[in-house]
């Protein structure tokens, strides 16, 4: 059952936060098919998962407009062997992608959904190559999807004008990362790759492509000398040329700092370099005995001519125009593993030759803990500007991605973050605070229920359209007397 309610008149939450609706669908205890979400913008959310039957599978997909009523539903029988991987839309198609979860190789499947009536075609996209899908990405003329083959990033191209399908030259050469795949309006094609080039160093390659996948041309970004480029995203300038920023590390695991490099039409470029200690607010996210430690180390390491080196895992987000100058997101976090041992038939030999059975130390990862996210405003040529951050607190995830969502607005930028169905926020204008950080509960659909924090599953915030975010999951709710009641749940989110 769907439940929709809606505040008609907006309530005003501490620090400022509006909840002016909530939809809900009811599961029961067994149901482990929960919703995944793609935001249309004005155009309302989708709502979709895939539900295990007898013979086959069906997938359920859900329109609703932005004040959550139902514009239409629809069931597409699944095989039951087949799994949803990605998502996307463009304008008003939604497109699904299936694989066979049981075979590493094989075809893909695309269902191509008119989100105006529910209508829908499927496509077969031919592969022959057994690779782990990671990236999903659609065009006005193509269908992308970007994976690994051997450690290896390669990009699957599927033209809807020729249906066919073929792997974007340029790839197969080293082992590497695939940094970023996106698009312009034309439907060209960006793809980045970090990669080691010929004297090791781990550098960027930018490779351009026309519509139907021909290569155009390939920049290569080099680090200066004992530095590495572990990671870069990019935008496009007025002038032809576009903006990359990332993470440069000496070794290939940790980040020592930012990049910015600016490049031009003809590939030329120029590479700015700041390491975390030049951030003025990298470290506010300490409680503040360590945070005067640490900056009384940076200020006599600088005294000295020295630099002092921080090493931090670090994820590069976005790149935001920003009243003439650009706005990079990130944030630092660190994997959390535990050791499992297991003994095994395997057989060790002593010098007397008797056998004993070997142990098997196997580590294994629980979550990604994060620590803070940071925000670094620059101008065209790549010189910083200023620098603010937030702090994130015990926030845990089993997938890397971005936690902290920024919203920039006239005179100022918001940061938020949903976890354990609270929102975290933060205000700030450029490297002034102009509200610390604050808390916000997720109100239910009645003030006589609450929800159980810590039976909260796959919370998610995202943005929506204008200044609007969501924030969706599964809860567990009940009243004083009442049972608890198990729902997937959206609320519609602003910031006033």
């Amino acid at each position: 059952m769907f439940t929709t309610c809606l505040s008609w008149v907006a309530t005003l939450l501490p620090a400022q936060v509006i909840q002016s609706a909530r939809f809900e669908v009811a599961l029961n205890d067994l149901e482990s098919s929960h919703f995944g979400t793609e935001a249309l913008g004005e155009n309302g959310l989708v709502l979709y998962r895939q539900i295990s039957g007898m013979g086959q599978d069906q997938l359920e997909i859900v329109k609703l407009d932005t004040a959550f009523r139902e514009i239409w539903k629809v069931h597409i029988d699944v095989n039951k062997t087949q799994s949803l991987l990605r998502v996307d839309h463009l304008k008003d198609s939604l497109f699904l992608l299936f694989k066979d979860r049981l075979y590493l190789g094989g075809d893909f499947q695309l269902v191509n959904m008119d989100l105006t009536r529910g209508d829908y075609t499927i496509y077969l996209i031919k592969n022959l190559i057994p690779f782990n899908p990671k990236e999903f990405m659609v065009t006005q003329k193509a269908a992308l999807i970007g994976g690994y083959y051997n450690y290896r990033p390669i990009v699957l191209h599927f033209s809807f004008s020729k249906m066919r399908s073929k792997i974007l030259p340029g790839f197969f050469n080293t082992p590497g990362e695939l940094d970023q795949l996106t698009s312009d309006e034309a439907g060209n094609i960006e793809v980045i790759v970090s990669a080691r080039n010929f004297e090791k160093k781990k550098s960027l390659w930018i490779r351009d492509y026309d519509a139907e996948g021909e290569l155009i041309k390939t920049t290569i970004i080099r680090p200066e000398e004992s530095k590495n480029l572990l990671f870069g995203r990019s935008i496009p300038l007025s002038d032809g040329g576009q903006m990359v920023a990332g993470v440069y590390g000496r070794s290939t695991d940790y980040s020592r700092g930012i990049f910015l490099a600016r490049v031009n039409p003809n590939g030329e470029y120029a590479t700015h370099y700041y390491n975390f200690s030049e951030l003025n607010n990298f470290f506010t996210y300490m409680k503040s005995r360590r945070q005067k430690r640490i900056k009384n180390r940076i200020e006599k390491r600088t005294a000295e001519g020295k630099k002092i080196k921080f090493n931090y895992r670090f994820l590069i987000h976005d790149i935001i125009p920003y009243h003439g100058q650009f706005i990079m997101t990130g944030e630092s976090f660190y994997p959390h593993y535990h050791y499992s041992s297991m003994n095994y038939p395997s057989l060790r030999y002593s010098t007397n030759s008797v056998s004993v059975p070997g142990t098997y130390n196997n580590l294994i990862l629980d979550y990604y803990l994060y620590t803070h996210a940071v925000v670094i405003g620059f101008d065209e040529n790549g010189n910083m500007l200023w620098d603010n951050s937030f702090e994130i607190n015990d926030a845990k995830s089993k997938q890397l991605g971005q936690f902290v969502k920024v919203r920039t607005e006239q005179n100022r930028i918001i940061m938020l973050y949903l976890f354990e169905n609270a929102l975290r926020s933060k205000v700030i204008q450029g490297s002034e605070v102009l509200s610390g950080k604050s808390l916000t509960p997720i109100r239910t659909s009645s003030e006589r229920e609450v929800a159980d924090p810590r039976a909260t599953d796959g919370e998610n915030l995202d943005y929506w359209y204008g200044r609007y975010f969501y924030v969706c999951g599964v809860q567990k709710l009940r009243t004083d007397s009442g049972p608890w009641r198990k729902v997937f749940c959206i609320s519609k989110i602003a910031y006033k």
